[in-house]
């Protein structure tokens, strides 16, 4: 008989279906903040009007901004974000932009609690994620806390863990702590159309990722396998419509509500697996951006971890409405039509970066939680030549 726990986030409550800016400012209201420092897209930032309209509406209350944070988070930038949210002295973070953005907000929430100034100095907190339990020294809990608007579909806006690149090893290393996640999430379709398409659809795949990792997961319980299956299915329907009509408000909410139900299962402590322990070292170690990095390798995964869990599959190619297909080509299917890469080729990444890519995933937590027993780095480079 299934036993466990669920663990409700500290959070306050997901605002939907109303325009960012306004929601924004209530809740720095209601927090009681004076000093709000945003934290944003450099493009969004310096070419639309994103930024701006929520600086206005926050008026007096606008401590700041920032809009240097690369892609990966990268430690030296969210320290540099933190140094002058300090010297802001800001009492509320407000993150604008993608899973980068939203990463540096925790990480800034890290460095303004724990007195990081300087990036060696985030070396004592990271996950050592090859030991059991993963260890690292004690993190102070957050005081300055974070308001996340979200403008692709990775859904970091909605766990306590960070990830963020240490630019010195290539290596991206993960922080958490459970005050870490944002207070609010404002799920606002507008606030998504500037967001580059492939960008937009590809990282709709890696919430596609997180419902069909939990669906495998020995850990799944009822409550996540719920809302999983139902994500795949508005993120199906949803990101489809985005593709053949990018102006579709209602298709881009669709896709803003299935990745937030897509992460319930990473809320209930349900592990990933191989898709997300390899994504992970594709970014911090070869570059390619977190949404590629699903479309390349959860169908691969897939089909490696069949032998297993051939049952739990089933559930996914019915909730992706391809009953009785295999899910590896319910996951490609999917990804051809969003036009997307399908393939390590396709994104620039060749045989000769196996051993390090492999090497480097021993170090990622989830590859001990994948279905199948991953026993080292030649497992992991049998992934990574199917998806060659």
């Amino acid at each position: 008989m299934q036993a466990g726990v669920y663990r409700y986030p500290h959070m306050d409550q997901v605002v939907f279906g109303r325009p960012y800016a306004d929601v924004v400012a209530e809740e720095a209201t209601r927090l009681g903040a004076t000093r709000a420092f945003v934290i944003a897209s450099g493009t969004l930032n310096r070419t639309t009007d994103v930024v701006k309209t929520l600086v206005a509406r926050l008026g007096n209350r606008h401590a700041g901004t920032w809009d240097r944070i690369a892609a990966h988070t990268p430690r030296t930038d969210c320290v540099d974000a933190a140094n002058a949210a300090r010297d802001a002295r800001a009492d509320l973070i407000v993150t604008v932009g993608g899973g980068s953005v939203t990463d540096a907000g925790k990480m800034v929430q890290l460095c303004l609690a724990n007195d990081v100034t300087a990036p060696d100095q985030l070396d004592g907190y990271k996950r050592v994620t090859n030991a059991t339990p993963p260890t690292r020294k004690a993190l102070k809990a957050p005081v300055v806390r974070q308001v996340a608007v979200p403008t692709t579909l990775s859904a970091g806006e909605f766990n306590a863990g960070a990830g963020c690149t240490d630019t010195a090893n290539k290596k991206k290393e993960s922080y958490f702590h459970a005050l870490h996640v944002p207070r609010v999430v404002v799920l606002d379709a507008a606030a998504t159309v500037h967001t580059p398409l492939w960008l937009f659809l590809s990282s709709g795949i890696r919430a596609v990722d997180h419902a069909a990792e939990d669906i495998c997961s020995p850990l799944c319980n009822a409550y996540a396998e719920a809302s999983d299956i139902h994500a795949l299915k508005l993120l199906s329907r949803g990101l489809r419509g985005v593709k053949a009509d990018e102006a579709d408000l209602k298709a881009r909410l669709d896709c803003l509500l299935g990745m937030w139900l897509s992460v319930v299962g990473s809320q209930a402590g349900v592990d990933k697996g191989a898709s997300h322990a390899i994504g992970h070292i594709l970014g911090g170690t070869a570059g390619v951006p977190h949404g590629y990095t699903s479309c390349v390798m959860l169908p691969f995964v897939m089909r490696w971890n069949k032998p297993v869990n051939a049952e739990r599959q089933a559930v996914i190619s019915e909730a992706l409405g391809r009953p009785g297909v295999d899910a590896g080509d319910a996951l490609h299917e999917l990804i051809a039509s969003l036009g997307l890469p399908r393939s390590l080729r396709e994104v620039g990444v060749g045989e000769d970066q196996f051993d390090l890519l492999a090497e480097n995933t021993m170090h990622d937590r989830w590859t001990y939680t994948n279905p199948r027993k991953i026993n080292g780095p030649g497992d992991v480079k049998e992934i990574l030549r199917m998806a060659a």
